[in-house]
């Protein structure tokens, strides 16, 4: 959410970053909330004048009745009486122009920086860099999902009779290495300095409009029926939501944290033969990092937080490349991200396995975390990444150690995880 007073000052620098998001029907929301904004101040304005008088005419009503001015000192009250009314129509007003104000104010997307690259659509992103070499065996790389049943490692029927489309049973080995990866992502980002949490799976509406925009809430969280509770779509809502109302002092920064949680997503539209098996799916796991910072150092932990997921990725020896989301790609609180995305030997392409976001200090407006600064309070920045998400990392693992005979090849740093086994068979 952007600071009031930026659109108040700056309303065509607002109106040109809607355009470059290619969301023009956002314009005329501009142009409301700063009408909004000017009834409202007006609004407080002549209740600070009221408030004013009321209180000087207040103490004139004593100095009459001591006079014996008793009619003076009755229309004096009418006057007192009448302003207390016009200040409670006054305050009602206030209250309803700031909800209206706010609700737009929601919707109107960050302010995107100035080094990302406009597009509409993720056709649009822009390529950054390569690490590892890609390769293409030159034996076949099946379906992840039928390397995962020639080792017994994925029962999709029975998830669809117990909870329909979009679940799994992962078994024997393949669930041990999907908590493998998992133990060592976490070992991997402690070693990095960051502290390791795990938070709560479920958080109220407040927190959910505080992390995201309504549309994203819309299409991917699952609310508890008759519960102010939502199942959260990654651990960033509930670590972020943490820090809500609060004041961090400067030597308590940055705060680096490392999560684990499982996630819930409706993956409303999802679609294709790479939605099957368990690329797209309603329930997974996952390792992230948050980081809150104040606002100039937020570029510098964007760059270490994306290339702590490349040198995960790389220690497992699996090529994977960065992208530049373009401005239509970005979702509204963000204001630049990147995506780290997995060599795929099977389709001779790249597929997204993390996402890193710098959202500048939208969140931290929508839920009042604070740094308490020598010339006074202002607003954190946040940005979160993916270490790994195990389910759609395990299609790139898998075919990136595939051998020929079918068995899995189970590189150094996982094997203390697999109780020591260098194979899977």
């Amino acid at each position: 959410m952007l600071d009031i007073k930026f659109v108040r000052n700056n309303p065509q620098a607002v109106k040109d970053n809607i355009k470059k998001k290619f969301q023009d029907e956002k314009l005329v929301l501009v142009d409301e909330v700063i009408e909004l904004d000017k009834q409202f101040r007006d609004a407080k304005t002549r209740g600070d004048y009221l408030r004013s008088q009321r209180n000087v005419i207040s103490k004139q009503i004593g100095g009459m009745m001591a006079k014996g001015d008793k009619s003076g000192a009755e229309e004096a009250k009418r006057q007192v009486a009448a302003m207390a009314q016009e200040l409670a129509d006054l305050e009602v007003k206030e209250g309803e122009l700031q909800s209206e104000i706010r609700k737009r104010m929601l919707v109107i997307p960050n302010i995107i920086d100035d080094s990302v690259p406009i597009g509409k659509d993720d056709s649009e992103n822009v390529e950054v860099a390569r690490f590892g070499e890609p390769k293409v065996p030159d034996y076949e790389i099946p379906y992840h999902v039928d390397i995962m049943e020639r080792l017994q490692g994925i029962d999709l029927d029975s998830a669809r009779k117990t909870s329909g489309n979009g679940f799994y049973y992962l078994t024997g080995d393949i669930a041990r290495l999907h908590s493998a990866i998992l133990s060592y992502a976490r070992d991997f980002m402690i070693d990095r300095g960051f502290t390791y949490c795990i938070p709560p799976f479920m958080i109220r509406s407040s927190v959910v409009t505080g992390v995201m925009s309504f549309a994203e809430m819309e299409n991917m969280m699952y609310k508890i029926e008759g519960e102010d509770l939502y199942l959260i779509g990654t651990s960033e809502h509930s670590m972020i939501g943490r820090f809500a109302d609060t004041i961090l002092s400067e030597d308590k920064l940055p705060q680096t944290l490392t999560s684990y949680s499982p996630c819930f997503r409706k993956e409303v539209g999802a679609h294709g033969i790479e939605e099957r098996g368990v690329y797209r799916i309603h329930q997974f796991e996952k390792q992230e990092m948050i980081v809150i910072c104040k606002p100039e150092e937020s570029a510098d932990w964007f760059v270490k937080l994306y290339n702590n997921t490349v040198d995960f990725f790389r220690s497992l020896d699996i090529p994977v490349r960065t992208l530049e989301c373009c401005s239509g790609d970005l979702a509204d609180l963000k204001v630049k991200s990147l995506d780290v995305e997995a060599w795929s030997p099977r389709q001779k392409k790249y597929f997204e396995v993390g996402s890193c976001s710098n959202l500048g200090d939208a969140q931290a407006r929508r839920l009042g975390i604070r740094i308490k600064g020598d010339e006074g309070n202002y607003f954190a920045h946040t940005l979160n990444n993916t270490v790994v998400a195990p389910p759609r990392m395990l299609i790139a693992f898998l075919e990136n150690n595939l051998n020929e005979d079918g068995s899995i090849n189970i590189p150094t740093p996982l094997r203390m995880y697999m109780g020591g086994k260098a194979l899977i068979k």
